[in-house]
């Protein structure tokens, strides 16, 4: 492969004088819509740095977010599919100002009737829809705690928010509040296919996630971030320390985010001894085995209900599971710098088998070595995937996939979802907002991942980018830079999951080359872990690290929804003479600028590819380009790899009609 720098690169002006014409079989497909000026406008960034985000893309030196930590105890009834009990939130106000007021989520209250979220769900329903289910928080008192005396407080609930009264400003630069919310909800079969329950043979499953009162982040960017929770747009919360109890009948086995606290009170002595060899075993050990599941020995019977307890460290949530009916396993994962982390998986006889979640532990493990190495270390102790209704969704340390996966799509959706753990949990992206900061970046990183695990077992092909060109680029499709819940939901999946994945592919595969791509997105990832980056100070990371302007892109790409076609639109040979050069003209028809890669022929046999940089559009519409030919040129192919989101590919071939 000839690089550019070995090529004679010129603009159509210049050879004029020297040009003549030969006869092609192909013809112009349409007019150029491309304005060269309004693609690589030098305009871009809203605004310009400061000392709490940095034109580096990275946090300033006075950057700041605020904290809240967590001491929650609650109890599951399985006779009445509820949680009740208390949280107690202490609230750290890191920010230069004083602050009134606060805001919570109460993301349950989704599953009232009256909500928001049910209100803007089509009639025809949906995934996102309720199901006919009547829910939502019942808050019994609100109270704020100083020096151990709580005082009740004065508080407003507007849909899936809360707002509490201070009695007092907490002050900025490091003051802190408690606030003592006592509560109860009942656990819907399906909750917006995020949380809910299902009936197995041997009891109820229930993944229980958003399940207490959690904070509203306030930023330097738009203060309280109060959007209220519609179901397709998920979550922006603070980062801080857990506590937190699940108290329930003896019968349940609980497993949740963080580290269990007390296992001797909660497992058998031949558990407890299991779980101590699965933090020394690479391969999988069963802790509690599918011919156990209906043995009462397999459970301590000296009580009939237990407290379990749990914590977990710099974490913006957790959730947790409870069954009667859950097979239990777990290995040990391998992380960088000699640490370790132990890898489970829970779920019902039904889901069991080699080719089902009997291999469960395997993906996790799998897939979080992975990621560990590749991007940034798991920081967690624990990761369980549990099987039960949800059919894929994500917490720290705990994701929820469907007890109904298999093979391939088992190891899809557990790669996936444990992916969540680097975006959004690590770097704390605003997925309210930005649905393709989470979703976009983790499919991204789950492609990566496809292609390494097990020597590409489930297969990772990227390309025919061509046929995915036509859908994402369609006449309904969207830009990206849309609120989640404004996509339409036919586009729901391309613009959050694989238009920017796809993006972020070409970064790395065409643009910028794979190691400069991955040493830049570990630079955002450590330079934004455990705080909350803007689309802006993404864009500015890579481009800082990187030492390339990317405007053109992230403005085609991301924030419009620009299409990508190009063409070759003739082919001359200088004074007429193959053997003095070939001219090339290529042409660009759509409003979205790419490097292009191009394929020469000659009659002769000879075959060379022509690497193009986007510069070459800097010009306009149309791009012609010397080839040092010594016979006739027989084909012109553009992206002869099919690596390119090209939505017209039958311009990118020129045949010469010998």
């Amino acid at each position: 492969m000839k690089l550019l720098s070995t090529l004679s690169l010129c603009g159509a002006l210049f050879f004029s004088s020297g040009l003549s014409a030969q006869t092609t079989n192909s013809a112009a497909a349409s007019t150029s819509i491309f304005d060269a000026h309004q693609a690589f406008n030098p305009e871009f960034y809203p605004n310009y740095g400061d000392d709490v985000r940095t034109s580096a893309g990275t946090p300033g030196p006075k950057y700041w977010q605020n904290a809240a930590n967590y001491k929650i105890d609650v109890t599951l009834d399985d006779n009445s599919h509820s949680v009740a009990g208390t949280v107690l939130i202490t609230y750290k106000n890191n920010s230069p100002q004083s602050l009134p007021f606060l805001w919570l989520q109460a993301d349950q209250n989704i599953y009232n009737v009256e909500s928001r979220g049910v209100a803007q769900t089509a009639t025809a329903g949906g995934r996102w829809a309720n199901q006919n289910f009547n829910g939502g928080y019942n808050i019994q008192s609100v109270s704020i705690v100083k020096a151990g005396k709580e005082t009740k407080a004065v508080y407003l609930i507007s849909d899936t928010r809360l707002q509490v009264q201070l009695p007092q400003a907490v002050k900025g630069n490091g003051d802190s509040v408690k606030v003592k919310i006592t509560y109860s909800f009942t656990i819907p079969e399906y909750g917006t296919d995020r949380l809910g329950r299902v009936q197995t043979k041997n009891g109820w499953i229930y993944e229980v996630a958003q399940w207490y009162p959690r904070m509203c982040v306030f930023d330097n960017v738009q203060g309280w971030n109060t959007l209220p929770y519609l179901g397709q747009g998920e979550f922006y919360l603070e980062y801080g320390n857990f506590d937190y109890s699940i108290t329930a009948p003896a019968g349940h086995i609980i497993v949740g985010s963080g580290e269990l606290q007390n296992p001797s009170e909660v497992l058998t002595a031949a558990q407890v001894s299991r779980l101590a060899k699965a933090k020394q075993s690479d391969k999988t050990i069963v802790i509690r085995g599918e011919n156990e599941v209906t043995d009462p020995a397999s459970r301590p019977t000296n009580k009939s209900q237990l407290t379990w307890r749990f914590k977990c460290q710099n974490a913006r949530d957790v959730a947790w599971a409870a069954s009667k009916s859950f097979i239990w396993d777990a290995a040990k994962m391998n992380l960088p710098n000699n640490k370790t982390a132990l890898a489970m998986s829970v779920y019902p006889v039904e889901s069991a088998g080699d080719t089902a979640w009997g291999r469960s532990t395997e993906f996790v493990k799998g897939s979080l070595e992975h990621y560990s190495n590749q991007w940034y270390p798991y920081t967690y102790p624990v990761a369980v995937n549990v099987a039960g209704r949800v059919g894929g969704m994500e917490y720290p340390g705990i994701v929820f996939c469907s007890y109904r996966s298999r093979k391939k799509s088992l190891w899809g959706v557990t790669s996936h979802e444990f992916g969540h753990n680097w975006f959004p949990m690590i770097v704390g992206s605003n997925e309210r907002k930005y649905a393709w900061m989470d979703e976009g970046f983790n499919t991204f990183i789950n492609t990566v991942a496809n292609a390494a695990y097990n020597n590409g077992e489930f297969g990772n092909d990227t390309t025919g980018r061509y046929r995915l060109a036509k859908q994402y680029f369609s006449d309904k499709t969207e830009s990206i830079f849309n609120l989640p819940d404004v996509n339409s939901p036919a586009n729901w999946g391309i613009n959050s999951y694989n238009k920017p994945a796809l993006g972020l592919l070409l970064l790395r595969e065409e643009i910028l080359g794979q190691e400069r791509f991955d040493k830049a997105f570990r630079y955002y990832i450590n330079s934004w872990a455990f705080k909350h980056p803007t689309p802006w100070d993404f864009f500015r990371a890579i481009e800082n690290y990187s030492g390339e302007t990317l405007d053109w892109f992230w403005r085609g790409w991301f924030i419009n929804n620009w299409k990508f076609d190009a063409g070759v639109a003739d082919v001359k040979y200088v004074e007429n003479d193959a053997a003095k050069g070939g001219l090339v003209t290529i042409e660009l028809l759509q409003m979205m600028p790419l490097p292009v890669t191009v394929q020469i022929t000659q009659a002769n046999g000879k075959s060379e590819l022509v690497k193009l940089p986007v510069e070459v559009w800097h010009h306009g519409s149309k791009w012609t380009f010397r080839v040092n030919s010594t016979d006739k040129i027989t084909s012109v192919v553009i992206d002869p790899s099919k690596r390119l989101p090209d939505i017209n590919d039958a311009n990118n071939t020129w045949s010469a009609n010998l």
